[in-house]
């Protein structure tokens, strides 16, 4: 495992539009193109190789990521949350990253055709009332923030890149 210590540029957060939504779109989706590009151009099998105790690897970061995606902002149940974060021997990095991408792409249609944040976010069938389009905004931005931060982490044990 040859380290290159190469150091990309970091990116700048967006400047968004002047309204919530498009603030709160702006800095999600600038999480979920950092994330994204952790990911590429990481070859087999440093790309799901766990770095970390507990299992967690690059694959099945983005992979969870869009179960997560699905969940809030299109009402599908992910089932066996443990599960989403472990890639199947047939999950490519180029399959995973399309499917990340065509969820992100459902996603903000849902979220483009919410006219207020205050209304319930799609959701599975549960109990309770399904929480606000702004709450599932902040808590993705969270999330992906997180999952983002790990992968940073993983990435520069895998071949010393930096940056986003």
């Amino acid at each position: 495992m040859q380290r290159s210590r190469t150091r990309t540029k970091d990116t700048t957060p967006p400047r968004t539009g002047a309204d919530e939504k498009a603030t709160l779109r702006g800095f999600l989706d600038y999480l979920r193109n950092a994330i994204a590009d952790k990911v590429a151009g990481v070859q087999e099998p440093q790309v799901r190789t766990a770095a970390v105790p507990s299992g967690t690897n690059l694959l099945g970061l983005v992979k969870h990521l869009a179960f997560v995606e699905r969940f809030y902002f299109l009402g599908e149940d992910a089932g066996d949350w443990p599960a989403t974060m472990r890639p199947s021997a047939q999950d490519t990095v180029d399959g995973v990253l399309a499917d990340y991408r065509k969820t992100i792409e459902r996603a903000n249609q849902v979220i483009d055709a919410c006219l207020d944040l205050a209304l319930p976010a799609p959701r599975p069938s549960r109990p309770g009332p399904a929480p606000s389009m702004r709450w599932v905004l902040a808590h993705m931005i969270e999330e992906t923030g997180r999952h983002a931060g790990h992968a940073d982490i993983l990435r520069e044990q895998i071949d010393g890149s930096t940056g986003r």
